[in-house]
């Protein structure tokens, strides 16, 4: 599976359609600290990407990870508060 990995200077989130999340039965794991936009879930980069990425891993998957980074403040972080 590719996940872009977008990150700024003081965190960062991989990006997932709601879908993906749904289809691996972690959508109720993810907490409020991630993000989501249109169907699109930004998954912080410490317990909520774990999740996906153990679930993955547990199943014999790999990930690519395809990386944007801007060095100042991601807009990311004014999409909304992720809720299942």
């Amino acid at each position: 599976m590719k996940i872009k990995f977008y990150s700024d200077p003081g965190h960062g989130w991989g990006a997932v359609k709601r879908k993906v999340l749904v289809e691996l039965g972690i959508l109720e794991k993810i907490t409020p600290f991630s993000y989501q936009k249109g169907q699109t879930v930004y998954l912080e980069g410490d317990c909520d990407l774990a999740t996906l990425t153990t679930t993955l891993a547990l199943r014999g998957e790999t990930i690519e990870y395809i990386h944007k980074y801007t060095d100042s403040r991601s807009s990311i972080r004014s999409y909304s508060n992720f809720t299942v």
